[in-house]
């Protein structure tokens, strides 16, 4: 007898926090024919898409576009601004942070990791539950009386543990030391979902890319950038030929690339920009805190303690879960995408199966969010795990006592 592959029906619940699920209307748009990228068409799209995502950066310099990941777009913005034997402070706060650092290493950078010391009652690393703690920047700045650190390097939003930094008080830190250094922000998961504001901030260099609150799949990375990190390019050691931005930037000014652009994922970058600068960025972020919130709500009903400890620096994109001592997270998360076809995060790094992640951004509802918590407690009860129930409901209370801004917007 003929044994057919059997597929479950529906579509699969893609709630990792990146990835996210691509619109349909910007699959099609991907799926246009690809046009000759130094024909006058091209050029009217290269200049719409650098427009629009200086919008979304909330930066009025210029925005570099590569087509790569956000890995890509890290390389980019140190071998820029950097000389071989640069000091670069770099601070902690999870995976994601860690590996930006590996990359400091191997290119001949000497980074100085911040972190708070120890672990917690979790046994978890303390610096990967909390923020970037601005006072402990400002101090190592002081010290540096010689100006040897050039740059200081923190992440946004870090995916790996949902916890969202405050990059202003970055900024006021590095002015209160009076020290020179760049400040370069990683907002890989943050753009587009956590508010981010490049030029009020003082951001040097903003590094991020497609596949997170752009909704879009992965394959395009950005450097946004400032009159300082551009000057500071033009004495910067560093090999660099690709990844060059003087070149980009110059021909940007007409809408075009030094090289072959991914002329069809920049389809796809422009009706993103349509409709999140159609809906409007304060709107979005909204959205987002609040589904945020409305799952944070679940996972307290749970029992559950999150992996971000500080209420005051809540991701809006994700929500790390905690399980219980001697519960494999990994193992609960094979079980729930088998039985239920919901994808959840890995825990990474030094996480690795002490916690699950929840993504709750881009293209989601509070119908999508429900059903995810709905497939993890299904997936805790199916697995052992003691905790207390009602996840679900706590979602739909806070989702139903708590009007979404578009809702809210109609009432009126």
């Amino acid at each position: 007898m003929l044994q057919l592959d059997s597929h479950p029906t529906g579509r699969h619940f893609l709630q990792i926090p990146g990835p996210s699920p691509v619109p349909d209307r910007i699959l099609r748009a991907i799926s246009l024919p690809t046009i000759d990228h130094r024909g006058p068409e091209f050029g009217a799209l290269g200049l719409k898409v650098l427009a629009g995502i200086r919008q979304v950066f909330q930066t009025r310099h210029p925005v570099v576009i590569y087509p790569a990941s956000g890995t890509g777009a890290w390389e980019a913005a140190l071998a820029n601004v950097m000389s071989p034997g640069d000091a670069v402070l770099m601070y902690e706060t999870g995976h994601f942070a860690t590996l930006w650092q590996k990359m400091a290493l191997r290119l001949g950078l000497e980074p100085e990791f911040l972190a708070l010391p120890g672990v917690d009652d979790t046994g978890l690393p303390r610096s990967w539950r909390h923020g970037v703690q601005a006072d402990l920047v400002e101090a190592r700045l002081r010290q540096d009386t010689q100006k040897k650190i050039r740059a200081v390097c923190v992440v946004h939003n870090e995916t790996s543990t949902g916890v969202t930094s405050d990059i202003a008080a970055v900024r006021r830190a590095i002015d209160a030391a009076g020290h020179p250094a760049l400040l370069m922000v990683d907002s890989i998961s943050g753009l587009a979902s956590a508010d981010y504001r490049h030029d009020e901030w003082g951001v040097d260099v903003t590094i991020s890319g497609s596949q997170k609150g752009l909704m879009l799949p992965p394959g395009i990375s950005f450097n946004a950038l400032s009159p300082r990190a551009l000057e500071r390019s033009k004495s910067a050691k560093l090999p660099k030929a690709f990844w060059a931005w003087d070149e980009i930037v110059e021909m940007n000014q007409s809408g075009y690339w030094p090289y072959t652009p991914n002329t069809n994922l920049l389809y796809g970058l422009a009706e993103s920009l349509d409709m999140l600068l159609g809906e409007g960025l304060p709107q979005v972020f909204a959205r987002h805190q609040r589904w945020a919130a409305g799952v944070r709500a679940a996972v307290q009903a749970w029992g559950l303690p999150t992996q971000c400890a500080d209420p005051a620096v809540h991701s809006p994109v994700l929500t790390g879960v905690i399980t219980p001592e001697g519960v494999d997270a990994d193992a609960l998360r094979r079980l729930i995408h088998e039985r239920f076809d919901l994808s959840l995060g890995t825990g990474l790094g030094k996480l690795k199966g002490r916690m699950f992640r929840m993504g709750h951004l881009g293209d989601s509802n509070d119908l999508t969010l429900v059903a995810m918590v709905a497939g993890v407690e299904m997936g805790l009860k199916l697995a052992g795990v003691k905790f207390a129930g009602g996840g679900v409901q706590a979602a739909m209370a806070y989702f139903a006592s708590h009007a979404a801004p578009a809702a809210l917007k109609k009432a009126a």
